[in-house]
């Protein structure tokens, strides 16, 4: 498996008036899992080909630790790609598409069924290794796909929304083995996908993307609790955006003042972005502020939508061993726990 760093360097990529890359910086360390994440059109999915070698930058450097395989053509970059579609060959057998690869690096049988039957054991097929893909789920497909990638032992493991295809549950198990498989065989992996939750479940380090740039790139932690742009912080979670009246490095919503995170002297109107488990709901007849629309029970949690006397919405997420009396129509006192927010 790899042992270098991977290295996108001013990758700068246009499709005629579209600019898919802008002048884009990414570097995926050894051994890590990188996921890209971000809305349709923002360059996401052209970075990951740039990187296999399948789309050609205008301007910019491809490295793998230290060497420029900037012109290096795909079939000799060693890079293992999985996609949305699991492109399995119908006429070929479980076993014999995992050992494909191997067959075109003439390795001999005898070790193309050896480590093809590994693999299989690895996503839990050995026991379908002599069915051919149609006679499987589509869940079993994209683990046949996935177990095909990494027999040759790529340098790096490419994903494009392998899992979009899936239904919710089996995309959620199969995001796991996919974790799994990564950490125990120590391959590095670039993630592309659109799917938040996702990115922020298996990923050790999550870029967000907007317009062929990155807004941030960080911990799925960091980027949910300290996100460095107000794109972002919209973008990863749920967040709300409640008015206020912000005098420099300090906002006054509902009634209390904060911290302003990303202070720019500004004095006026303001937006102040909170996470709804930093909103506090408590039952009041007398001092309320807020009213509450829905109740939504989600098992530990419930999810309250209150609308505030001026009409703002605002969403919590509270304790449901707490939320008993949070019925819709009940009147509530709705307050920030936050010691500081970001403002738009």
């Amino acid at each position: 498996m790899s042992k270098e760093n991977l290295i996108l360097q001013s990758i700068s990529k246009r499709f005629g008036a579209v600019h898919a890359l802008d002048n884009f910086d990414l570097e995926v360390k050894v051994g890590e899992l990188v996921a890209l994440l971000g809305p349709s059109g923002c360059g996401k999915t052209t970075a990951l080909r740039v990187v296999a070698g399948l789309e050609r930058q205008d301007s910019g450097a491809v490295k793998l630790g230290g060497r420029d395989i900037t012109n290096v053509p795909a079939h000799l970059r060693n890079m293992g790609m999985v996609f949305q579609a699991y492109s399995l060959f119908p006429n070929l057998s479980v076993e014999e598409n995992v050992a494909f690869g191997l067959q075109m690096r003439k390795v001999n049988k005898r070790d193309r069924q050896k480590k093809a039957g590994e693999l299989l054991e690895l996503v839990g097929l050995n026991t379908q290794h002599k069915r051919f893909p149609h006679q499987l789920s589509g869940g079993q497909q994209q683990r046949v796909a996935l177990a095909r990638a990494l027999a040759f032992e790529p340098e790096i493991l490419l994903l494009d929304e392998p899992l979009s295809a899936l239904d919710a549950q089996v995309r959620s198990n199969l995001r796991e083995e996919i974790r799994r498989l990564q950490l125990s065989l120590g391959t590095t992996a670039l993630f592309v996908t659109h799917d938040q939750e996702e990115a922020m479940a298996i990923s050790d380090r999550v870029g967000v993307m907007s317009h062929g740039k990155l807004e941030q790139i960080a911990s799925p932690d960091s980027l949910y609790n300290n996100p460095a742009t107000e794109f972002v912080a919209g973008f990863v979670g749920v967040m709300n955006y409640i008015p206020g009246y912000q005098n420099g490095k300090s906002v006054s919503i509902l009634g209390s003042d904060f911290k302003v995170k990303n202070s720019s002297g500004h004095q006026g109107a303001t937006s102040a972005l909170v996470r709804p488990e930093s909103i506090t709901v408590v039952a009041k007849e007398n001092s309320s502020n807020a009213v509450v629309v829905t109740r939504s029970f989600l098992g530990a949690s419930s999810r309250i939508l209150c609308k505030t006397l001026d009409g703002t919405l605002i969403q919590a997420l509270v304790p449901s061993e707490e939320s008993s009396e949070l019925i819709p129509g009940a009147k509530v006192q709705v307050k920030i726990s936050a010691n500081e927010v970001l403002v738009s």
